[in-house]
This record gives structure tokens, sequence and C-alpha cells, in this order.
């Protein structure tokens, strides 16, 4: 089946009815096989009472007391469905009401019983919509009757055993099976389980005798099940597109291809998707362009390439091995502004004012020829030129950079126009977080903090949802203002046009968490508070940034700000993104080549260029520029013809929880790589001692970030031998009941390496030093030992994922 159940009910909204004809065009059954499969399927959901057959059209039925989500369990059997919708309860469902569904699965859960303020809902699982699992990380054991194999999953959240079924004409024989007992391999899954019917998979990979035979790389292949190459339909797509930009291809676009153009990127960058132009005018303003790949142009939606974009949703960066998520010559030739080539673009042109306020601004299909590709070292470089001393910091000297000397001028205007959009960003309330990269320092050694050290960063916001600062060069802020700025005005653009669009969304915190960061942070000597007693503001978090910065333990509350902050999603609807403190909608336009939303944003923007109508009748004798800002305000029309807009509003509406676990799914296997480098690193120091900050506290212990490496471990309580410790929630420290020693969030430790998980990328520590000193007027009413049953942190705060 070429399809999920997900995917298939993401078809029904509205209460409309839906043809057979029209669910085998937007599922892609191609054959009778999958069509049949297709019928099958309805068949099935109508006799559940999902769906209801009306005159040939089927209807998607809501019934009340089920609920949508995704499965979160743990090792102990305890399971959560958790909604989309973050105010909604999670639902608790016991093992035995799972119904064969695992640990991240999306499911429908009937609720059986009501909760409380204590106590989450109870459920049980009544249709899995989509597998999460379609292979698996095992190890080859014997079946207890001895007749056959199963491979045990490595996950302890998966609880259960698989049959193996591989054949005679397999690469892996059972032979070889046999003698792989014990190892670690990759198992596709090829039948789920049916009844008291074990699932069935074979084995793709032997791995290696353990995880720490295995490579790295690939156990983050398989553990995140992903594409290690591109479809053969989709290579043959790829090399059918031409291999340069032709006269037609230019046809109605603007032409940017006599004006001074430049591409900055990140050191060793696989995509160049974007580059900037820059002009002063007479009368002060200035004219800005930002110009990014038009990706849209060569990759047709449905077509076999769309099709494996959407799967992939994002590209993953894995140092040397990244999953892209689109083929060559789409990423590396066609689609990338190289220097001195003819692209195509869509460029936002913004006219801005002395101060940097936007004025008016345009978005144009255009086509531009890069003339000067930068990294950022190197833009650095030119921007320190006259300074001796910082250019043999960056290893360069002066005679290196004449090869740039013809856009030193625009590079520095550049430059100067970034710091006149930070101010504006900022002066609305947006902020910045200083945090190191996640990588190891020097110290840990040069040859692994070059392979740590990420090939890509996103040129926006990225996936946190707000700046990352830490030894933000000068350079790469060109980029990320300009890009910001260009999200930002896109979604504007496509708002004020009243089109379908797909919007990036950053929650605002839960007033209840930042009052806890608020009194924490003033017990540490701040004077943090609210600006506004019935809402949080992004000007808070300015606020509470700026004194962060002059205070000592700045790292620490760093981390504690971060944690009240909610993930970024997509979103079909545009609401407020409260890192980049905008009310009325942003977007993802700037990356393309990367990300799988901003491919669909443009795909938006041509079917207005193309399609889209500028005024509201034949008769009317005005005509809206649909292209530039001067519309705003006046389109009380539909600029989409009704089938297209139709079209957009209802894929977007299901297409966006897809994307955002696919970009959640990338930032996992990226910081798993990332664990399993420190964790095979940290083997090597077992029994040694490091300086640390103690960066989290729970009930079982707490988490050190050992200074020299940034890398973090835990202190669990049970290796405090020296007396009971109890945990003070209120004051986020544990202490000692006898010796009033304790151990408080911020406080420096001396920490011995105990032992080093490489899988789970546990490091186990021991304290050895350091902590403080209670006073004798400290409170103690919060102790707080959090063994709730049945709720979800309470089961998951054993540090358990």
């Amino acid at each position: 089946m070429n399809f999920s159940i997900a995917s298939l009910l993401a078809n029904f909204s509205n209460d409309k009815l839906v043809t057979l004809k029209t669910l085998e065009k937007k599922l892609n059954c191609s054959d009778e096989d999958q069509v049949n499969d297709l019928t099958i399927v309805l068949d099935i959901l109508e006799r559940l009472g999902v769906l209801v057959k009306e005159r040939g059209k089927y209807r998607r039925i809501e019934e009340e007391g089920v609920v949508e989500g995704k499965l979160r369990c743990s090792s102990k059997g305890f399971c959560f469905a958790i909604q989309d919708d973050e105010e909604a309860d999670d639902v608790y469902v016991r093992e035995s009401h799972l119904n064969h569904a695992w640990n991240g699965d999306r499911v429908l859960v009937r609720v059986t019983k009501e909760g409380n303020r204590r106590r989450s809902p109870e459920g049980e699982v009544q249709l899995i919509l989509e597998r999460a699992n379609s292979s698996v990380l095992a190890r080859i054991k014997e079946s207890e009757d001895g007749n056959g194999l199963q491979a045990v999953p490595l996950d302890d959240r998966l609880l259960f055993h698989l049959d193996l079924q591989n054949q005679e004409d397999d690469e892996l024989s059972p032979e070889d099976l046999k003698a792989a007992i014990d190892y670690l391999v990759h198992v596709e899954i090829l039948r789920y389980p049916i009844g008291q019917y074990l699932p069935q998979g074979r084995v793709a990979q032997i791995l290696g005798s353990d995880a720490e035979a295995a490579a790295d790389i690939d156990i983050v292949y398989c553990k995140h099940d992903l594409p290690r190459a591109f479809p053969e339909e989709v290579m043959m797509a790829a090399k059918a597109l031409p291999n340069r930009v032709r006269k037609t291809d230019i046809k109605k676009r603007l032409d940017l291809r006599d004006q001074p153009t430049v591409s900055i990127d990140a050191d060793g960058a696989q995509v160049i998707d974007d580059a900037l132009t820059l002009e002063k005018l007479d009368d002060g303003n200035w004219e800005l362009g930002i110009h990014v790949a038009d990706v849209s142009y060569y990759v047709p939606a449905d077509s076999p390439i769309d099709q494996e974009a959407y799967r992939r949703g994002t590209s993953v960066y894995l140092a040397d091995s990244p999953v892209p998520l689109l083929p060559p010559p789409l990423s590396t030739s066609l689609c990338a502004l190289l220097e001195n080539k003819e692209r195509l673009t869509i460029s936002v042109m913004v006219i801005l004012s002395p101060e940097g306020e936007v004025l008016r601004y345009e978005v144009q299909p255009s086509v531009v020829c890069n003339d000067a590709q930068l990294n950022y070292n190197q833009t650095q470089a030119v921007l320190l030129r006259d300074d001796k001393e910082a250019l043999e910091e960056l290893s360069f000297k002066k005679r290196d950079l004449i090869q740039f000397k013809d856009c030193f001028e625009l590079i520095d205007q550049l430059l100067e126009v970034s710091e006149l959009l930070q101010q504006q960003r900022n002066q609305r309330g947006s902020f910045d977080l200083n945090l190191p990269d996640h990588v190891f320092p020097k110290e840990a050694g040069e040859e692994l903090a070059q392979y740590l050290s990420p090939k890509f960063q996103h040129d926006d916001e990225g996936g946190l949802g707000v700046m990352v600062v830490s030894d933000l060069l000068p350079a790469r802020r060109i980029v990320t203002e300009c890009m910001l700025l260009a999200n930002q005005l896109v979604a504007k653009h496509l708002k004020e046009l009243g089109v379908p669009a797909i919007y990036r969304l950053h929650g605002t915190p839960d007033p209840g968490d930042v009052q806890e960061l608020i009194k924490l942070a003033n017990n540490m000597g701040l004077s943090l508070q609210l600006e506004s007693e019935d809402a949080v503001l992004p000007k808070d978090y300015l606020e509470f940034v700026r004194q962060f910065r002059e205070s000592k333990a700045e790292k620490v509350l760093t981390y504690l700000l971060l944690s009240t902050l909610k993930p970024a999603s997509y979103s079909s609807h545009p609401d407020g993104h409260f890192g980049l403190a905008l009310e009325d909608g942003y977007t993802h336009f700037a990356s393309p080549v990367r990300r799988y939303p901003d491919l669909l944003v443009h795909r938006v923007l041509h079917a207005i260029f193309e399609e889209g109508r500028d005024r509201k009748t034949t008769r009317s004798k005005e005509r809206a520029d649909l292209r530039s800002s001067s519309s705003h305000g006046t389109v009380n029309w539909s600029v989409l013809p009704p089938d297209i807009h139709g079209e957009f509003e209802e894929s977007f509406a299901h297409l966006t929880t897809h994307l955002t676990e696919r970009e959640r799914l990338a930032q996992e296997a990226e910081a798993d790589l990332e664990g399993l480098k420190k964790a095979a690193f940290m083997q090597a120091h077992t029994g040694e001692v490091f300086h640390g900050l103690i960066t989290g506290v729970q009930s079982y212990g707490f988490f050190v970030e050992l200074e020299e490496l940034l890398v973090e471990g835990l202190v669990h309580v049970s290796s405090l031998k020296d007396d009971w410790y109890e945990y003070r929630s209120r004051q986020q420290k544990l202490m000692g009941r006898k010796n009033r020693q304790q151990y408080r969030l911020g406080d420096r430790v001396e920490v011995q390496v105990k032992s080093v998980d490489y899988y789970r990328q546990q490091i186990d520590l021991v304290a050895v030093g350091g902590g403080s000193e209670a006073l004798d007027d400290d409170d103690d009413d919060d102790v707080d030992n959090g063994n709730n049953p049945m709720n979800r942190d309470a089961i998951f705060d054993d540090g358990e994922e």
C-alpha cells in the first residue's frame, strides 16, 4: 500500500463527500493493485465507523470522544497519545489497550475515562493511522522454540519481537543470519502484528557485533529510517531537466543580471540558494534585493521529484553524509546560485529608509547572475581588511582578498543595512539567545571538533524559532537578517492577498512556566518581571536576555529560558511568531532547495504571477499590482481562480503536521549523530575528573555540563552516598537532610566520568567536589519527589527519551 490511513483521511474536510476517483488521484494510485488496496481500506474504514458512504461517495465521521494523537511510550509500557493541539490533554493508554500500536505511531484513541486536575484521561487505540517505524535497529536472537530467528529492537520502548523471514535469494541468507546471532542489525518490517501473530521482518544490513562496533552514521540512518538514495524514477526525472537557463525561461522575468550580486554562505556549504544586491538611492533610501533560487519552476506539483521531496520534508545534515531534499542537478547546479552563472530566482525587492524601516516592496520572478561567491570567513576578512591582526587570526593576508575587491563596498553596505534591520527587529521585541554551538570546542581535539562542526546552518532563525547568536559573525548576520526580512515580507504579502500559504508559527510560552523562570532567576539575584500581568510578551524575553547578559549565571539562565519556549511548527493559518515578535504571520521562503514548505510558498507565488486576478471584474478599470505591496488593502476579491485556491487550501490543511514531524525527525537525527560522537569521545575519558556547571536539577539527580567539552552528563541521586538528598523544586536544588550540602542550579562542581552508554548517549557522572552549603533559613516546604503515576512528566522523569 503506497499510502497511509492518515494521508487518506487528510482528504476529508468540512464534512464534504469525496469520490473514489478523487482519492485515487490524490493518493497517486496508478495501477490496479493500488486501486484495489484503496477500495479495501475504504471498506474497512466504513465498517469501523470512521467513514460513511453516501450515493457512491465517502464522508468522514467525526465521533465525539475519539481523538487523534502521536504515541509516546516508556520502556515500562506506559504510553500517552500526544495531541497536535498543545492545549489539549494527553491521553494515557495502558499497554493492554495499545492494540498493536507502537511508540511514535499516529493513532485514533477512544477516550474511556475522563481526566481531572491530577490525572490524565485514559483511552484505548481504536485505529492506527500511520506507522512511525518501517524499520528498526535490533539484535538477532534464536526464537524460544529454537526453530527460527527473531529480532529484538534496541529501542526498549518498542515492546515486541519480530520473526525474521529472510529468503535464500536475499542478499543475506539464513546462514548469514545464524552467524550473526547477537549482532546489531537493521531490520525492514515486512508485516505488522496481526492478532496473536508477531510482526515479520527481514534483515537488510548487519551493522556490527554491537552498537560501538557499528558505524555511527549507519546507526543514525537506520534508526531514523533515512533514505540513502533517490528512487530511480526521481533520478530519471532530474536527468531530464535542462542543464542551463534558456532564453525561453527568462521571459516575463525581472532581469537583474547587470546588478552587482553576492552570495554569502557557511564555510563548506553544499547548497548556495540565495544571493543579495544593494543600492543606495538618490533620496537616501536603500534598495535591497533578496534573491532565492526558483526551485518550483523546475519541480511541478505531484511530479516524481515533488512527491519524493514531500516524503523527505527537509534536508538532514549528517556531517559528510547529508540527506538532501532534492536530487542533483537541482541542489548542486541548476538551482545553485554559482559564481558567474545565470540562475532563475524569486526576488524580494525592498525599499528601506535610512533607519532600516520597510517603505515598500515587490515580490518578482527574476533572473540573476552571481558576481561573487563568498563564505563567512572570506566575508569576515573583507569586513576586517584594514585590520592586520584580525586578518592573521582568520588566516588571511590582504593580498588574498584582491579577488573580492569589486564587492568590498557592497559587503560594507550590506553590513550597515543588516545592523539597521537588527535594530528594527529588536525594537519590536524580537530577542536573541546566547547559546553555544552544539559541537565540541577545540579543547576536545581539532579533528573531532572539525568533524562535528555543522556543514550547514539555516540562513534564517532555524529550528528553535529564535535567533542564536553565540559567536555570530557579522558576515553571517548579514545573510540572516536579510532572510528573516524576506520571510516576513512574503508572509505579509500572501496574507494581504488572501491566498492560501504555509506559515511558520512560534507559540507564546505558558505563563506558569515563565513565572517559574522568574522565581528561579530572582532567587539567583536578578530582578525579572513581566510588563503585563495578563500576557507574556516578546519584549519581556528581550529584557530577560539583557539581564542574563550581565549575570555570571548567563548560560544556566539561558538554558532555563530556552526550556520555556514552545517548539516552532507549520500551519496553514497565519498566527504569531513569538521569537521574532511578529503577530500577523511569518513564513519560510528563503530555502526551497532545503525545505519543502519553502518550495510550496514559491509555488503559491507562481500561481499569483501566472493566474492571479488583478481586478475584481473584467469591467473594472483600476488594476492592483499583485507583485507589489501597493496592492495591500485594495484587494477585496479572490486573487486565485476558485479551483486553484481550493486545491492549495485543501492540501495545505493536511500537509503541515507531516512537515512539522519531518523537521523534528531531522533535528533528532542530527542530534543523534552528535550525541554518538560525544559518547564515543567520552568513553576514552572514563575515570577522569572535569569541572562542570549544574544546568538542570530533577528529583532523580542533576545534569552537569562539562565546561571544557560542552558535554552534558547526569549525576544520579543514588550516587550521592554521603547523605539523604531531598529535591526542592522551587529552588531547583538537591539538599542533604543532615549535612546541609546542596547542589543548586548554576553551582559549579567537580565530577568524575563513571560510565558511558554509547547507544543511548548517556554519560553517568559522580560528584567529587563543589556544590554549596545551604543556609539555615532555606525553605524546606517544597520537597517534591513527583510520583503521580498517571502524569506524563512523572512517568518520563527518569531522564528517558
